[in-house]
């Protein structure tokens, strides 16, 4: 068994709190080559699309279904991320989607308090059986919009969900009493350190008022028998080729000088996860 998986301890903390923090998962050469190749990624930024928080301000990001032979594929499709994300969903996993996020120095939006199964749910997904992991590229700090969890709302299971500007945010009445007994979690991340997160656990961020960006990857994984029973903007199952840890390197190198990205774009007008709320939630 590779022994960059998490361990039973950290499965243990997983299910308990609905996250557990994998320090330095990746090493800084492998996160500096995701560094230079988003930031230089043409494709991704014509691609990028704005969210408005609600709030006057925007979170900018790019999303895509299938992994792809690029880097972010090699991310995605690790042993590394994805037999952690068959440990913790009992399952073999397949790649729901993955996204940039690009919370720019001074201009990076907010994003509500929500549970990602909010979104999900509409896209014929039965049960909340699907995890994400986060990969930091840059420091992650209170200070430019860090991740922040509620410990352990993962078991208060699905909350109703409004939409807010082009985010779907949960009830807050829900949250606020979440709040009031549960322990609010600031997830301080490094480049290459990787936050696994169960669907259902609330989470938010703040803007960044900072002067330092802070760009995340975030790749989204379903279990093969939660496989979608409708069609959606996202993939139902697809099996995933996983591929060595040593190919983010390998493939990354390559990158700057004859591969371009291959990632199969999504765009927002495609994104019907939260616009699924409109017809719910209109009077």
């Amino acid at each position: 068994m590779p022994t960059d998986i998490l361990t039973k301890e950290q499965l243990v903390a997983y299910r308990a709190d609905g996250f557990v923090m994998a320090s330095s998962l990746f090493d800084q050469e492998e996160i500096g080559l995701l560094d230079r190749a988003a930031k230089t990624d043409h494709e991704l930024d014509k691609h990028a699309f704005e969210s408005d928080d609600g709030e006057g301000a925007n979170v900018r990001l790019s999303l895509w279904n299938h992994p792809g032979e690029g880097i972010y594929g090699m991310f995605a499709r690790c042993h590394r991320i994805v037999d952690s994300v068959e440990l913790i969903l009992d399952d073999e996993a397949y790649h729901y989607h993955s996204k940039m996020v690009m919370k720019d120095a001074k201009a990076g939006g907010a994003w509500a308090w929500h549970q990602d199964y909010g979104y999900w749910y509409q896209n014929g997904v039965l049960k909340p059986d699907l995890c994400s992991v986060m990969v930091a590229v840059d420091p992650a700090t209170k200070e430019n919009g860090c991740l922040q969890v509620i410990k352990g709302s993962h078991l208060m299971g699905r909350v109703d969900h409004v939409l807010t500007g082009d985010q779907a945010g949960a009830d807050m009445e829900r949250v606020n009493e979440a709040l009031k007994r549960l322990d609010l979690v600031y997830c301080e991340m490094q480049p290459g350190d990787a936050l696994f997160f169960d669907c259902n656990i609330l989470h938010a961020s703040a803007r960044n008022e900072s002067e330092h960006p802070r760009w995340t990857l975030i790749c989204c994984y379903n279990a093969k028998s939660n496989d979608p029973y409708k069609t959606s903007h996202h993939p139902r199952y697809t099996p995933l080729k996983k591929v060595p840890d040593t190919a983010i390197k390998k493939v990354g190198i390559k990158r700057f000088s004859e591969d371009p990205s291959d990632a199969a774009w999504l765009m927002p007008d495609h994104d019907k996860s939260a616009r699924a709320l409109e017809k719910d939630t209109s009077p």
